[in-house]
């Protein structure tokens, strides 16, 4: 009965959102539950309250879209050529490896590709996890958001990181708006995607256009460029697991037939069957259950401790 009455007051606190949580509080509260316990909880809601990490040794457990991060770093929110924006959300936490790789990004794209610095959006949450809203991926803390649009040459107060829009850099579906993309916007990504350690970097199908026309000499980097939905002001980085993260689950290599994926793939892209929209439903008709949420049973069994580590 009084396991009952655990669950239920913790259920209650994560239900009234991450702002009504302390991390250390709960990872207690949390490890004095069975495991029997643990498992039925909301998955969303006990990573969305998490603002501080695991302190575990850092790795990346299960995939992108369904595990968690242990040992999570925070990437500062001012470095020498980023800004992180939306602070609010807490997301800008990842493995190292991934936060390593996002700071020398934006002092080489600085240094050598005439971009003035990096406006950061989601990484991970701090112990990865589903989160409340957004993102299916980002959970493994491989994944970061890197903004179209160039740092300026101030620091953004915390107000101005929660309202200022990114800009978009495309038209629409098919064509880009080039009042505002430049060369330095794709020598930007090319030096991203010539990471050994990044396996992905989603845009716009325009823009993975653009990138195929402006390409020159060796154009294998082209591989990495994924076209997806809804990356019109921002591209998404992911790098694979490291070494370190024995139980992470990489996705199959990106390598499209024609080597850079400017071909078919591409064209499937332009073209309008990704974009038909999805059939309405009968007005008619009774309305689907919503599914239930997911629970922490459905993540690696390792993403336990990483709930209840304080």
């Amino acid at each position: 009965m009084r396991q009952l009455v655990t669950v239920t007051a913790l259920l209650l606190l994560f239900l009234a959102g991450p702002a009504a949580a302390q991390s250390a509080k709960d990872a207690k509260a949390l490890a004095a539950l069975s495991s029997e316990a643990i498992v039925k909880l909301p998955a969303k809601k006990v990573f969305g309250a998490q603002k501080v990490p695991a302190n575990l040794t850092p790795r990346a457990i299960g995939s992108y879209a369904k595990g968690c991060l242990a040992g999570g770093k925070a990437l500062a929110v001012d470095g020498p050529a980023w800004q992180v924006m939306r602070l609010s959300r807490n997301r800008n936490w990842g493995h190292p490896q991934l936060v390593a790789l996002v700071e020398r990004l934006a002092v080489e794209a600085k240094k050598f590709d005439g971009w003035n610095g990096l406006l950061v959006g989601d990484l991970a949450q701090p112990r990865g996890g589903p989160m409340l809203s957004g993102h299916a991926s980002h959970q493994v803390g491989l994944d970061a958001d890197v903004w179209l649009t160039p740092m300026p040459n101030r620091t953004l107060s915390r107000k101005e990181r929660e309202n200022i829009s990114a800009t978009l850099v495309v038209k629409d579906r098919k064509s880009m708006d080039y009042s505002v993309w430049t060369e330095a916007h794709a020598r930007l990504i090319k030096r991203a995607a010539s990471y050994p350690e990044v396996a992905r970097i989603f845009v716009h199908p325009p823009i993975k256009a653009e990138l195929c026309r402006w390409a020159t000499g060796d154009r294998s980097w082209l591989a990495k460029i994924r076209p997806y939905y809804g990356h019109n002001y921002h591209f998404h980085i992911r790098i694979s697991c490291p070494k370190d993260s024995k139980t992470c689950k990489n996705q199959a290599p990106a390598r499209p037939k024609d080597g850079t994926g400017c071909g078919e793939e591409l064209a499937y892209w332009m073209g309008d069957v990704p974009w038909v929209p999805k059939k309405k439903p009968d007005p008619n008709a009774k309305p689907p259950k919503p599914a239930p949420p997911m629970t922490i049973a459905a993540l690696p069994a390792e993403c336990r401790a990483v709930v209840t580590a304080e």
